[in-house]
């Protein structure tokens, strides 16, 4: 548990640092541009916000072998309660009542879930499975093209959506890998359903982050990243609360997605080329 809180407080200081590098990165204004990943790899704070995400992953898959996936999906969502704290110090904002309390509902929904959950399944999904995984990344990239020829805001909703899917299925493709020896990885489909899938969730986002707001990109994405991979790891692979435990632990994901949807709308960052904000980050 501590290692999938670990790994929140990760996504949620990259999440911030990729905002204000997405901003302040030239939009060619066509869709979503791959070539976006590789103007932002020219920012500090992008390629800082990487590191970020790597030791946040390493966290992640270490949850992921011990704890039920719909559990560490959950603390996923806690990133959002870094990011507006992240806020107040980088960009001068203020956390009104109500942001605060959606902070505590967030620390109490998790609380519940942690009380609630035993062990992770023992299911790693059939070898269809994870060709299915795979199947899914690649249409992640359908989708994604599509999002990027909306009009806002359904563009930046959409492009959110995208993005949390892909790192639910990232998320959900390491939880189904039986073991990481290399010589089983490299024949494992949903090894590049995770690779694949991660890349388009941090493109995806990028773009969402770029033109958008922050607030419908946010929200969409822990509804994607949170929703479809805690159902599949009750339905198919097994993930189970402790006996009669059940209610609490629906209640605790219910009161920890709801607590971080309702702080997504505090994600309005003020445009990086600012120089107050420049010179926050800066010396941050």
């Amino acid at each position: 548990m501590l290692c999938a809180l670990f790994a929140a407080v990760c996504y949620g200081v990259a999440a911030t640092m990729q905002a204000v590098a997405a901003r302040s990165t030239r939009d060619d204004g066509a869709g979503v541009d791959p070539r976006l990943l590789l103007r932002l790899l020219g920012n500090w704070r992008y390629l800082s916000s990487l590191v970020l995400d790597v030791v946040g992953l390493v966290a992640q898959v270490t949850a992921l072998r011990s704890l039920p996936l719909f559990l560490v999906q959950a603390a996923m969502a806690a990133s959002i309660v870094v990011t507006a704290l992240l806020a107040v110090r980088w960009f001068g904002l203020r956390l009104s009542r109500t942001e605060w309390a959606s902070v505590a509902i967030v620390c109490a929904g998790l609380a519940m879930l942690g009380a609630a959950a035993e062990s992770q399944g023992a299911g790693h999904g059939s070898h269809h499975f994870h060709y299915v995984l795979l199947v899914a990344a690649l249409a992640l990239a359908v989708l994604g093209v599509a999002a990027g020829r909306l009009p806002d805001p359904a563009r930046t909703a959409v492009l959110g959506l995208a993005s949390g899917m892909g790192f639910g299925t990232m998320g959900t493709a390491i939880r189904v890998m039986p073991n990481l020896r290399p010589s089983f990885l490299i024949s494992d489909p949903a090894v590049y359903a995770a690779i694949i899938s991660g890349v388009l969730a941090g493109l995806f986002l990028a773009a969402a982050l770029q033109r958008g707001g922050v607030v419908a990109a946010t929200a969409m994405m822990l509804i994607g990243e949170t929703v479809p991979p805690s159902i599949i790891g009750v339905v198919l692979l097994g993930d189970h609360t402790r006996h009669g435990w059940v209610p609490v632990a629906g209640a605790g994901f219910v009161v920890a997605l709801a607590g971080a949807l309702l702080l997504a709308r505090f994600g309005e960052l003020k445009p990086p080329s600012a120089e107050p904000v420049a010179a926050g980050v800066a010396g941050a």
